[in-house]
């Protein structure tokens, strides 16, 4: 079927032709007193229906078609809308996701504009939560793993998406995830006496370890942080704690009440405080040996966490939207207030049909007769109606943003145009 647009007409997906009037939209809500977007009059029943959910659909590639949509109208109460929504449909046997960090680092901020145009890709949308004030704004608030590093550790464990690279093609997988981190030092075994005929023997030795309690972030009260060469040149820290330069897992330096220790590009920087600081004047002198150990496993089932292991790149959002085709809303299980779910917020959100496509998905909001807001539920309803059978919600508000060609496609809400963000999920060609 052809659906006129101001750029002439387009083909629907073949999935879009197949759901009736009724089924474009969820509920009565959506369909009633809708604005239509073609300019063009719809001359067959498909046409008419299409253009009564004020739904614009275009292949800006091959395997990426962007879906616009306009439902509800404008009253005194919120709930009966306007929503304006974007949609990408994703084949990831012809397209090509790729998570990125702002300014590439663990810290700091750029427009989703930005980071599509510094990499040539071809659309975009923000991504997970950050810091958004302060020495350490774009510190991301949740996983993120890049590349195979890790950059961030879990909050709360709360909802992840991770993508497997596979021959020829990706695989999303989605999630909550735990971390675990430890440090060790000295060595786990020593030379002990001295036998017949000359030969040593060796025994285990106890080692000092310390939990690690987060990555490229704040360091608090009482924690050990550990800085990795991602995150910036330096710590940024305050000199009120206790820096050790590690290089080649030996600690070459030690730098107490200094902070912003410049961070080896073949090694770390463990920055310690109250406690913690005593536990490492007394274990990690110069010299010393050390090993990280980091970990993140998902909360689901062991056959997941094989999944997990796979996963070279994640990113963390919250809460679940949807699991196994259903509503599945999980913000009390991590920790997230129940009014972020039911109030009407400019969302952005990820989802996995049954097909195997990926759904990228912006709606706009705070701004009365153009764009209401959702809901959570009303998003992951509105996930459903694509067919979504896994989603998570990503970070919404000012920071919802989506970029095609180099253009922006939504109406962010801030004030001042489209906001600096910490990361962004591009999409590519194949």
């Amino acid at each position: 079927m052809i659906v006129r647009t101001e750029s002439g007409p387009v083909r629907l997906s073949a999935a879009i032709q197949r759901v009736s009037a009724a089924a474009i939209v969820v509920s009565a809500l959506f369909i009633t007193g809708v604005r239509v977007t073609s300019q063009t009059p719809a001359t067959s029943p498909s046409d008419q229906a299409a253009a009564q959910a004020g739904l614009r659909s275009e292949f800006i590639a091959p395997g990426i078609e962007h879906i616009q949509i306009t439902r509800g109208y404008k009253s005194e109460k919120e709930g009966t809308g306007p929503w304006f929504i974007n949609l990408l449909r994703l084949d990831l046997t012809k397209a090509r996701l790729r998570m990125v960090h702002a300014m590439d680092e663990a810290v700091g901020l750029e427009t989703v504009s930005s980071m599509a145009a510094r990499y040539g890709a071809l659309a975009a949308v923000n991504s997970g939560y950050f810091r958004t004030t302060g020495t350490y704004r774009g510190d991301s608030v949740g996983i993120e793993v890049l590349n195979g590093r890790l950059l961030s550790e879990p909050n709360n464990v709360r909802a992840a998406a991770g993508l497997i690279e596979r021959d020829g093609t990706q695989e999303l997988i989605f999630g909550h995830l735990k971390f675990d981190g430890q440090i060790s030092a000295g060595p786990s075994t020593k030379w002990h006496g001295r036998l017949a005929r000359g030969y040593t023997r060796k025994m285990r030795v106890p080692q000092a370890r310390h939990v690690i309690d987060g990555l490229n972030r704040p360091r608090g009260d009482n924690e050990l942080i550990v800085f990795t060469p991602e995150f910036h040149r330096t710590t940024l820290t305050d000199p009120n704690g206790l820096e050790l330069i590690v290089r080649r897992e030996r600690i070459v330096e030690r730098r107490d009440l200094k902070g912003s220790s410049t961070i080896p590009a073949d090694g770390y920087v463990i920055s310690v405080a109250g406690p913690a600081r005593q536990w490492a004047i007394e274990q990690l002198r110069v010299g010393t040996r050390v090993k990280l150990d980091l970990d993140w496993w998902p909360t689901e089932t062991e056959k997941q966490a094989n999944l997990w292991k796979q996963a070279a790149n994640i990113i963390g959002g919250g809460p679940q939207l949807i699991k196994n085709g259903r509503v599945e809303i999980t913000n009390a299980a991590e920790k997230i207030l129940p009014a972020f779910v039911s109030d009407f917020h400019p969302r952005t959100a990820i989802a996995k049909p049954k097909s195997g496509q990926i759904l990228l998905v912006t709606v706009d909001g705070r701004q009365p007769g153009v764009s209401a807001g959702m809901s959570l539920t009303m998003l992951a309803d509105l996930l459903i109606e694509f067919g979504a059978v896994e989603a998570i919600n990503l970070d919404g508000g000012g920071s919802t943003t989506m970029v095609i060609r180099n253009k922006l496609v939504n109406k962010p809400s801030d004030a001042t145009g489209e906001r600096p963000v910490s990361g962004a999920i591009l999409i590519f060609p194949r």
